[in-house]
């Protein structure tokens, strides 16, 4: 690990020109995937032997750490790690061990389809994770399998859950993709399982990330039917959103059952509250979750450049954002602007 250096906020953060703060930064620590679910990494795009990035091409640990003082310094106070699968990055909890001893990083979570968690839950609590948040599109084996791309087995993501449980990890967030006549018709089964306990399930709209998961609007189901379909069944009010920033639109069941969640970037899109950057496994700095290129840190620090140089150049280049691709999708997608970084490259 590099020498900590002190935390020293910088005297103007920088603020895009929607006048949004730079406050979470997600890191992707690997491109690769043992999954192919259908809307992110296909198989067909991406079948077994696919070259992705060798081990020269990523950012090690320490410039990971590096960085993330940096845009510490800049007012991130939140960090997820994500993928590709996290958990294929060697050695993945002495980075979070790294991570979490940053001054100002508040919060440190992890996206993972859990299929190697109960190898790892254990190290990672140890080391200083957070949350962790876990992908489950369906609690219907074949249909599970079906969105893994064939490679993810029911009983394993289920084992993942009890084994983040049994290490202290109390309150998962359970986050499904869901796609009309693939697998919303689980939506209600998926409720019924989590209730009463203290995970928090989010459904995500079927989004248009990157350029290869054929996305159709038509298979958007909206949160509006899916808050109603739970509703009539189980009685939800909505809730505040506990930061302006937060990407999900809350509920509670009435009979105190718990919470969900649902996240609507195509029927409600959030853009003007956005505050998230994106760090891919090459150390690429991306602004939006639907950006068509980034900004290279790694060059910068294999030149050689000093901390505030970094910062700077971070800074300059968040104060040159004006992204909100959500909120004018359908402009954008009929002028043929396609061009967009595929989400396993950057996390979702």
């Amino acid at each position: 690990m590099s020498a900590p250096i002190p935390l020293t906020l910088v005297n103007d953060p920088p603020l895009d020109r929607w006048a949004r703060a730079l406050t979470d930064l997600r890191i992707s620590v690997v491109d690769r995937c043992n999954f192919r679910c259908p809307y992110c990494l296909p198989e067909d795009q991406y079948p077994e032997h696919h070259a992705f990035l060798d081990r020269q091409a990523r950012l090690s640990f320490e410039e990971i750490e590096r960085l993330a003082r940096v845009f510490a310094s800049l007012g991130v106070r939140k960090i997820r790690l994500t993928g590709g699968e996290p958990l294929l990055r060697r050695e993945l909890p002495l980075l979070v061990s790294w991570l979490a001893r940053i001054p100002g990083i508040a919060d440190l979570a992890l996206t993972t389809n859990g299929t190697l968690l109960p190898r790892f839950a254990a190290e990672l609590r140890e080391a200083g994770l957070g949350r962790i948040t876990l992908s489950l599109d369906s609690l219907d084996p074949t249909i599970y399998r079906q969105l893994s791309g064939h490679r993810g087995d029911i009983g394993e993501a289920l084992a993942a859950i009890a084994a983040a449980e049994a290490n202290g990890f109390g309150a998962l967030k359970i986050n499904t993709v869901v796609m009309r006549d693939i697998n919303d018709a689980g939506v209600l089964d998926l409720v019924a399982h989590f209730r009463g306990t203290p995970h928090v399930l989010r459904f995500i709209e079927y989004m248009d990330v990157g350029t290869l998961n054929g996305w159709q609007r038509e298979r958007v189901v909206p949160t509006a039917e899916l808050v109603a379909r739970i509703d009539a069944r189980w009685p939800v009010l909505p809730v505040a959103r506990s930061a302006r920033q937060d990407v999900a639109e809350r509920y509670r069941f009435v009979d105190g059952g718990g919470e969900i969640g649902f996240i609507s970037s195509v029927s409600a899109p959030f853009c003007g509250d956005c505050t998230r950057a994106r760090l891919s496994a090459d150390g690429k700095l991306y602004t939006c979750l639907f950006a068509s290129d980034g900004y290279d840190l790694r060059a910068l620090l294999r030149d050689g450049a000093s901390d505030a140089t970094i910062a700077g150049a971070i800074a300059d280049h968040w104060r040159l954002r004006e992204d909100r691709y959500s909120e004018h999708r359908a402009e954008l997608r009929a002028a043929g602007s396609d061009a967009r970084i595929e989400m396993f490259a950057i996390g979702g």
